[in-house]
């Protein structure tokens, strides 16, 4: 009698340590199979440093077949072209099918570049640091534009739902400029559709208005909330500023030499419009121990299940899938893919809570929301020069965790060290 087979649909952040801990909590009990689109895991929070040069590529990335081998988990890199839920089946993209008995789906996001005119690197007036490649095409644009320096541009779509890495990466700008000695001639705006500065998809984690505005003013950075790009031409972009009645209160036309706007998300093309499985956006539905409510032999973790907004906002603002929310989904489905294995019912919950450092790239925000979605338990954050070192030591870290193929959780003594809070139980 073969074994069940269990497979993960995706190798980012999620599906990654999904298949080490599934294949560490089944055993041998169970086939586990990743895949991917990609043999190359990147570890997306660096990307930021990517764009600018302060990594290559390379040194934040891992390749994944001997690590899987090594864990004696399947492995493919051709991609999945469609799922099939009431086949328990995917069509691959090399024109084969693989059945599961239980599919973890840890896809990531597609990126909405399309839904606004000019947006993006492909094609469009932007760059990106949504993937290493983006980051190293927008480290090309970033040496062009030092050259013959003027106005930049950073922030989200309406719609996005990623908010640390765009302020992230206009600090890191604002610092490299000040080494490169050209800040001066730089002027620099965030737009960003949340209502207010440091709300980040999630109403604000402690103090993150205060010590994002800070930043921001510190460094002579301008920014527009609210705000709702129209289109973006070769060196402008329009954007409409909203009040709380969804009016429009002002047109801003703003000229830029150079431009990073993280895009709205959306499911992945295998996924989206599968009645039962998705939201309308493409998000996988899933109830409170990661199940998909219809096929519940479908499991779902990180940026791609369906996740309600903190509240209404007047322009649209997602909540983000932070490491520490995966990382807890992730060891809930193990856990539960084992009790059903064992023929006990599914009853492990994900904690859903928040831990950040946000690089400013010579200081830095850090903090913890226990859970995410307020009202919470915990609500800090903090800045210092520490977070800046502290991103540091957890890039190196984490890709220490991959390369060895290790499942134990991190986020949570993370946490636990940034706030320096030995006996808090998150």
């Amino acid at each position: 009698m073969s074994k069940p087979r269990i497979v993960v649909l995706g190798a980012g952040l999620g599906g990654t340590i999904a298949a080490y801990e599934i294949k560490a909590a089944v055993k041998d009990r169970a086939e586990v199979m990743t895949v991917s689109d990609s043999d190359m895991y990147s570890f997306v929070p660096s990307n930021p440093w990517v764009a600018v040069r302060w990594r290559e590529p390379e040194a934040i990335q891992v390749h994944l077949p001997p690590i899987f081998a090594k864990k004696k988990i399947g492995f493919t890199a051709v991609g999945a072209k469609r799922v099939h839920p009431q086949d328990k089946r995917l069509d691959l993209n090399d024109g084969t099918s693989l059945d599961y008995d239980y599919l973890v789906i840890a896809t990531g996001p597609d990126l909405a570049f399309d839904e606004i005119e000019g947006l993006g690197p492909d094609g469009g007036h932007t760059v990106s640091i949504c993937q290493t490649p983006h980051a190293s095409h927008a480290a090309d644009a970033f040496d062009r534009f030092c050259e013959n320096p003027g106005p930049i541009i950073v922030g989200a779509a309406q719609g996005a739902s990623c908010f640390g890495p765009a302020y992230e990466f206009a600090l890191i700008l604002d610092t490299e400029l000040r080494r490169r000695k050209i800040r001066d001639k730089v002027p620099m705006t965030f737009v960003t559709p949340e209502p207010y500065i440091g709300h980040l998809g999630l109403d604000g984690v402690g103090d993150t208005k205060s010590l994002l505005e800070s930043e921001l003013r510190n460094r002579h950075i301008k920014w527009v909330t609210n705000a709702r790009m129209t289109k973006v031409e070769p060196a402008v972009m329009h954007v409409e500023e909203v009040a709380d009645d969804g009016a429009v209160v002002k047109t801003h036309t703003l000229p830029f030499a150079f431009s990073m706007m993280l895009p709205a998300f959306r499911g992945v093309p295998a996924v989206h419009g599968i009645e039962g499985l998705t939201n309308p956006r493409g998000f996988i539905l899933i109830d409170k121990h990661q199940r998909n409510p219809a096929y519940p032999d479908i499991f779902a973790l990180g940026v791609c299940v369906a996740i309600p907004p903190t509240g209404p906002t007047p322009v649209p603002v997602g909540v983000p899938k932070t490491g520490f929310m995966i990382e807890s989904m992730v060891t809930a489905i193990a856990t539960n893919l084992a009790a059903l294995l064992d023929g006990r019912e599914a009853e492990a919950e994900a904690t859903w809570n928040a831990v950040c450092l946000a690089d400013f790239g010579d200081g830095g925000v850090a903090f913890v929301a226990q859970p995410q979605i307020p009202p919470r338990n915990v609500n800090w954050s903090a800045s210092g020069k520490w977070v800046h070192l502290a991103k540091i030591g957890f890039e190196k870290y984490f890709l220490r965790k991959v390369r060895k193929g290790e499942s134990e959780p991190f986020y949570e003594k993370l946490a636990l060290h940034v706030m320096g809070i030995r006996k808090l139980r998150l």
